[in-house]
């Protein structure tokens, strides 16, 4: 996660959060204390706002092309946001995933107008930004959260009924040539067949991972891919596993994992005979968990 940055603009402090590649990062409020949200108000600000994008100014001295109005969602206006706060977690638990957001936080403004004023005169480009569809304003007292956000859009991910096809299908075309994972070398290896035990393994480690939100082919409780394989009814005699997060099907995860010298060199390993692959849902962000196991048998 990357930590709150703070600017010393008195009196407006900016505060950023970034989503990047599969991993999210979130930027904590450090110094925001929260009170009912005076909701009727904040609307105002982004009415203001969106008047703004649809007539825009010059800003920074460029000129700007009018922009579509932003959305302003009720769990937007009803966030609470205190210390150690993290914004995009505070924003999901509003009822609001999102991608990306940014929040600015205004002191001693007395009303909307005002703020509107020092956001032309401060963050015309923010106002202006392309990278948000909504926005909302949390007030309290004279102090304004006003915040920016890209909600989490949803992906049709692959159908687990016939995941084993598609899943065999890649990953066999990969082992069907020759390759270099990183510096090592691999020969065409033979076709790996499906294993319901292998998959139950990897159904396991991805269940946990959304649950738990987090990634690692540890689990908390210590077990790694040879226990779970064990537990999943699988003898083994050779056992590996790949890993992955925030992929939405099945090309882009073993994808990752072939751009990968460890992953890739466990999918072209020629030891490994069989593999099961499952994914689980983050029900609250909506994020991907892959776990693929690979096995030979005793």
């Amino acid at each position: 996660m990357l930590p709150l940055q703070m600017l010393p603009m008195f009196p407006i402090r900016l505060f950023r959060s970034f989503r990047h590649c599969r991993f999210i990062a979130a930027c904590a409020v450090m110094t925001l204390l929260t009170a009912l949200p005076l909701q009727a108000r904040g609307q105002d600000l982004v009415g203001l706002i969106n008047a703004y994008r649809a007539a825009p100014p010059p800003c920074d001295g460029e000129r700007a092309a009018p922009l579509p109005a932003l959305d302003a969602p009720p769990a937007m206006a009803r966030v609470r946001i205190g210390a150690g706060t993290f914004l995009e977690l505070a924003l999901e638990q509003a009822g609001y995933p999102v991608e990306h957001a940014e929040a600015v936080y205004l002191s001693n403004v007395s009303d909307a107008p005002a703020a509107m004023a020092l956001l032309r005169l401060n963050f015309c480009e923010k106002l202006l930004s392309t990278d948000f569809a909504a926005a909302g304003a949390v007030r309290t007292g004279d102090d304004w959260i006003v915040l920016f956000a890209r909600p989490l859009h949803e992906v049709p991910l692959p159908d687990p009924t016939v995941l084993d096809a598609e899943v065999l299908a890649a990953v066999n075309a990969a082992r069907a040539a020759p390759r270099n994972c990183g510096e090592q070398h691999f020969d065409a290896a033979p076709p790996l067949r499906w294993n319901d035990a292998l998959t139950k393994a990897a159904l396991a480690h991805s269940s946990d991972m959304a649950t738990h939100r987090y990634f690692s082919h540890t689990e908390r409780n210590g077990s790694v891919v040879d226990d779970r394989a064990t537990r999943a009814g699988y003898a083994w005699q050779r056992i590996g596993e790949n890993i992955a997060a925030g992929q939405k099907s099945v090309a882009e995860a073993v994808a990752s994992w072939l751009d990968s010298p460890g992953h890739c060199a466990n999918i072209m390993n020629p030891g490994f005979e069989e593999m099961g692959l499952a994914y689980a849902v983050n029900p609250l962000r909506g994020r991907v968990y892959w776990t693929q196991v690979l096995g030979r048998g005793r």
